[in-house]
């Protein structure tokens, strides 16, 4: 906000500080000057006003009380008494008619008779020059030159011009006005408007009509002072891109009992340099009348927050200087403060403390260190964990993303999710954020779909909660919410060896999270599964330890991915991330690094399709014993030159013993005792 030094200068009885010292101190106790202009004999301060303060600071009467209350000054508010019309009656001649109280709050009215337009005083032009402001004339001028003063938006109608009485409504569909500033302006029933009963004389807080526009043959005006929702002004204002000094004020909230003021105000000023004989009365539409907050102020509070103690008698002048009355019986070091209405910041003794102290001055309070324990807090096993998975999940390539909680009927239907199986919100955001995610798996597929575009290899997670509603369970709870880590691995052109990768990642996850006996059975949908088919159940396996089920793995459903434009398979993993900390142990077996050589076979055997690896491995460890140390999966086939339904799956095996070096006859014996019992299954054929 512009301010002209000179017209400060009319409010704080006392010497005033010079130009630079002014600035000085209201950046350290209030506002930010972010400059000082010179302008002929005065200077123009740019003040940049906070939108908590703008309820009272958009004035000059709002900065003189700020710099009398820094500097000590005394405050003195403008005169506004003026003699009124002994015999005409301001409420004889308008009638108000306000169709929404809290839309208007307050509308008080005044008129003025046998007044002359002319131009303004020399001394009022160059206060609103310096300003921003466009003389008009001296009855608008003056208008404008209160609202600068006080902070009240003011309206001057031509009172000859109104037909009927004034009325307070929305626009009507399909109207239009003519405004002051010769545009038309179409209307609608979210725009505010002070009417006539023919038409929309004024857009309510934003700008006046030219149909009651003063000019040089007006002789009696209606002067306007109101109180309009903040909320409705600030929709119009940007619904018909008109931002003016008054929509600005409007927007930012005033106080109702200022309206008052501001009409006195106008109506001296035009009685003493304009002339004319104002009305006798105001008509005055306030039903609910706004009342000064009150607030108990702890002094010792006072003194702990700020961390200084300040004597009660500063404490007492400077809310005092501020505007705020103070109750003088203290009781149990506690003052009752009332706050005065035009202060909308204030309403807890947190803001009255902030009062305090930035008026007398943060600088002049030392900085000391706390004076505290600094205890480490508890540990948490479940950020341990979570931040332990990410890492290793980092270091093998993943990427971590992360995506909304919240899915839309799009999603429902690309994968085929059942809404009984769904959580819908009461009140969604959008259509897009209708339901609660039952998977992570859905945003993951999304996510790959979109970088498909750009890369041929995706490698991603995310860890988070997802929502489901309770089936066959004895609890009182509708549903569910389950912490999950999921990954996510596709590659253009690849293959089923994608599924093995992404299992060696996850027994890699589960062993350096301290966890042994790591299997995999056949996929089974648990309950709230069964209502998410996602999974390909041929292609697919639940994680198991020991013998509690904590995930699945495999490959998504190709109707899923096909759906969603993806021509890949995906494989995914997905991991009760609860039941896997309960698991979790940082307790690990040493097992010392053998001193004694291995040695490698390659052994490849044909069997069934429908026959799991695990089972063949299963079956080589068994037989195999303390002499295998190891058994990699290293190549799986399933062409043509097979026979109809057999596959082939290849092995390296690492056998090694601990306390010697194996022979080739030992080695031999062991490799064809898992090589018999291989092939008694029939269909299992061990290739030579």
């Amino acid at each position: 906000m512009k301010i002209s030094y000179n017209w400060l200068k009319d409010y704080i009885k006392g010497k005033m500080p010079g130009p630079e010292k002014t600035a000085e101190l209201l950046t350290m106790h209030a506002f930010e000057v972010k400059s000082i202009e010179k302008r002929e004999d005065d200077w123009l301060l740019d003040i940049d006003i906070t939108l908590n303060r703008a309820c009272d600071c958009l004035s000059y009467l709002g900065i003189a009380r700020e710099i009398a209350a820094i500097t000590g000054n005394i405050f003195q508010e403008p005169e506004i008494n003026f003699e009124e019309s002994k015999d005409l009656k301001t409420k004889d001649f308008i009638k108000l008619d306000i169709k929404n109280s809290s839309d208007c709050p307050r509308y008080v009215a005044g008129i003025v008779f046998g007044v002359n337009i002319e131009p303004s005083p020399q001394w009022i032009q160059q206060r609103l020059k310096i300003c921003g402001l466009q003389s008009i004339n001296n009855i608008v001028d003056m208008a404008n030159y209160v609202m600068l003063e006080t902070g009240q938006p003011l309206h001057a109608f031509d009172l000859d011009k109104i037909k009927g009485k004034i009325i307070v409504r929305n626009a009507k569909k399909g109207e239009k006005m003519e405004a002051l500033d010769d545009k038309t302006y179409s209307l609608d029933k979210d725009i505010l408007v002070i009417a006539d009963k023919e038409n929309p004389i004024a857009i309510a807080g934003i700008k006046g009509g030219y149909i009651t526009g003063i000019d040089s043959e007006t002789k009696n005006i209606l002067i306007e002072a109101a109180n309009f929702d903040q909320k409705l002004i600030r929709k119009g204002s940007q619904k018909l891109k008109l931002k003016t000094d008054a929509s600005w004020r409007f927007e930012n909230g005033i106080d109702p009992n200022l309206a008052l003021f501001g009409q006195r105000r106008l109506l001296f000023l035009i009685q003493k340099i304009v002339g004319g004989d104002p009305g006798r009365g105001l008509v005055d539409f306030y039903p609910k009348k706004v009342l000064p907050k009150e607030i108990k102020l702890d002094l010792g509070y006072l003194e702990r927050l700020l961390g200084i103690k300040i004597p009660k008698r500063r404490i007492l002048e400077i809310l005092k200087d501020l505007g705020f009355k103070v109750d003088k019986k203290e009781i149990k070091k506690k003052l009752l403060v009332q706050v005065p209405t035009r202060r909308l910041d204030v309403s807890i003794q947190e803001d009255l403390i902030e009062e305090v102290g930035r008026i007398f001055g943060y600088h002049n309070i030392p900085s000391v260190f706390p004076q505290t324990f600094l205890i480490p807090p508890e540990r948490n096993d479940k950020v341990s964990w979570r931040r332990m998975c990410k890492d290793i999940l980092k270091e093998r390539g993943f990427t971590e993303v992360y995506n909304y909680s919240f899915i839309g009927d799009k999603e429902k239907e690309t994968f085929k999710l059942k809404k009984k199986a769904l959580l819908e919100i009461q009140n969604p955001m959008s259509v897009f954020d209708k339901y609660l995610r039952p998977s992570l798996i859905l945003s993951l597929l999304k996510n790959a779909k979109e970088n498909l575009k750009n890369f041929n290899r995706i490698k991603i997670f995310e860890s988070g909660r997802i929502f489901l509603k309770c089936y066959g369970e004895k609890t009182q709870e509708p549903f569910k919410e389950k912490e999950m880590i999921s990954g996510l691995l596709v590659e253009k052109k690849g293959g089923n060896e994608l599924f093995y990768e992404l299992k060696g990642l996850i027994e890699s996850l589960i062993n350096k999270m301290g966890i042994g006996n790591i299997w995999y059975d056949g996929y089974k949908a648990t309950p709230e599964n069964s209502q998410i088919s996602l999974w390909h159940p041929q292609k697919s396996a639940e994680i198991k330890i020991d013998n509690q089920e904590v995930g699945f793995i495999g490959e998504i459903y190709s109707e899923i991915t096909e759906g969603l434009g993806i021509k890949e398979k995906v494989f995914v993993f997905d991991i009760d991330f609860e039941k896997l900390i309960e698991l979790t142990s940082e307790e690990h077996e040493y097992r010392p690094i053998s001193f004694y050589p291995a040695a490698v076979r390659d052994l490849a055997i044909l069997i069934p399709q429908e026959i799991k690896v695990v089972e063949v491995l299963n079956k080589i460890n068994t037989a195999g014993g303390k002499l295998v140390r190891d058994v990699d999966l290293f190549d799986i086939y399933e062409g043509d030159e097979l026979p109809r339904g057999k596959k082939n799956l290849a092995f390296h095996i690492v056998y090694q013993a601990e306390d010697h070096t194996l022979s080739a006859k030992e080695i031999n014996e062991v490799h064809d005792k898992i090589v018999k019992v291989l092939e008694e299954d029939p269909g299992w054929e061990v290739r030579k």
